[in-house]
């Protein structure tokens, strides 16, 4: 099949798909963000709608709810940010609405890898001899869906380390205070990140050194699940983890000793929360069983906020997906580093980042990018 041509107005309305997409940050997982716009004949815009939230209608449907007559649809196109749906879930198939309408063509950014779509979506609609034509903007739908791609193909939650550091690379002060490393504009970005991301994990250091909330309080947004690594489980039922009024979304990830079940003082006063056992791993949690048993809690993102000691091991471990540093214009000299010994010893051998970007934000740096 030879490869479609795209027009700028194509282009256009494929955009306003995903930025339609956008708007479910958050509230999707493990669904996909996706978007739906259509376009009459004449070139108008007819309708859009995305997928508002998991479990509820997706995309196409809701932009076909706002169309008031049938006959409006006829030989219109209809653009969608990833191939509509072919299977029975908590909704019908995306593709059958679709194909039950006089629409004439269907545009698609890319394939839906699940493998309970990955082209049986594209066969319905074109069985029913609608035009469609994948491929427009697909490497910015597939960005825009970063997580979900990652997580449907592997089992795994998409693994983003947040570091906040000084130039030298410093994250506390000899003294250990760290309020605050980078200023405002920065902290507030951390919140957006955290309102999209399914969950956010630190290490025991850091909830008996900060004793953080880890919720969202600088913007607008969902409040994510919170994980703990605590490997012997001795972490104080006073922190605000495990006593907040988001307790119930907290979970406490530990070893079990000789494998026996996980008992501690937290679990025998009613912990509202969840605790899940992992086994070791050369004397620590072995966090790839613990990003595993994520997955299988059915998160497809974690955001990572912890100090040097977890940072280095999920680096050390081949855990981390993508990285955020936020620099701070300035120096310690000593104090608590963002990453420890990653046992390198040669520069050949140092991590690299691809696909990086650098901006600022207020008056820090942020540099991002994919491990």
């Amino acid at each position: 099949m030879p490869k479609p041509e795209f027009s700028a107005d194509d282009t256009k309305w494929m955009r306003m798909a995903l930025r339609e997409a956008a708007k479910g940050a958050g509230y999707v997982s493990p669904n996909p963000m996706v978007g739906c716009v259509i376009v009459s004949r004449e070139g108008k815009l007819l309708a859009k709608g995305y997928h508002e939230r998991y479990g509820e209608a997706h995309a196409e449907v809701n932009a076909l709810a706002k169309i008031r007559h049938e006959r409006d649809l006829i030989d219109a196109t209809v653009y969608v940010s990833l191939e509509p749906c072919s299977h029975y879930g908590k909704t019908p198939p995306c593709a059958l609405a679709l194909a039950e309408t006089p629409v004439k063509r269907v545009v698609v950014a890319m394939i839906d890898p699940n493998p309970k779509v990955s082209g049986k979506g594209i066969e319905i609609l074109r069985s029913s001899s609608i035009q469609v034509d994948v491929g427009l903007l697909k490497d910015e739908a597939a960005q825009l869906n970063e997580f979900f791609l990652h997580y449907i193909t592997t089992g795994r939650p998409f693994v983003t380390l947040k570091l906040a550091q000084t130039i030298d690379g410093y994250t506390a002060a000899p003294d250990g205070s760290s309020k605050w490393i980078t200023g405002d504009a920065a902290r507030a970005r951390v919140h957006s990140l955290r309102a999209v991301y399914d969950a956010v994990m630190i290490g025991r250091e850091t909830a008996l050194a900060d004793n953080p909330s880890l919720t969202v309080r600088m913007v607008e947004g969902r409040q994510p699940k919170r994980v703990v690594i605590d490997g012997p489980a001795e972490l104080p039922r006073h922190l605000n983890l495990f006593s907040d009024a988001y307790e119930a979304r907290t979970i406490r990830v530990g070893w079990a000793p000789g494998g026996d079940p996980l008992l501690s003082l937290l679990d025998a006063q009613s912990f509202a929360g969840q605790t899940i056992t992992v086994g070791q791993w050369d004397g620590h949690t072995d966090l790839s069983e613990a990003i595993d048993r994520l997955g299988a809690l059915k998160m497809s993102s974690v955001l990572v906020e912890s100090g040097g000691t977890l940072a280095t091991a999920l680096l050390k471990r081949g855990l981390v997906d993508k990285v955020h540093v936020f620099i701070s214009p300035s120096f310690l000299g000593g104090g608590k580093r963002s990453v420890l010994g990653l046992g390198l010893n040669r520069i050949s051998e140092k991590l690299e980042l691809r696909d990086t970007t650098v901006e600022s934000v207020g008056g820090d740096v942020l540099i991002t990018g994919y491990l």
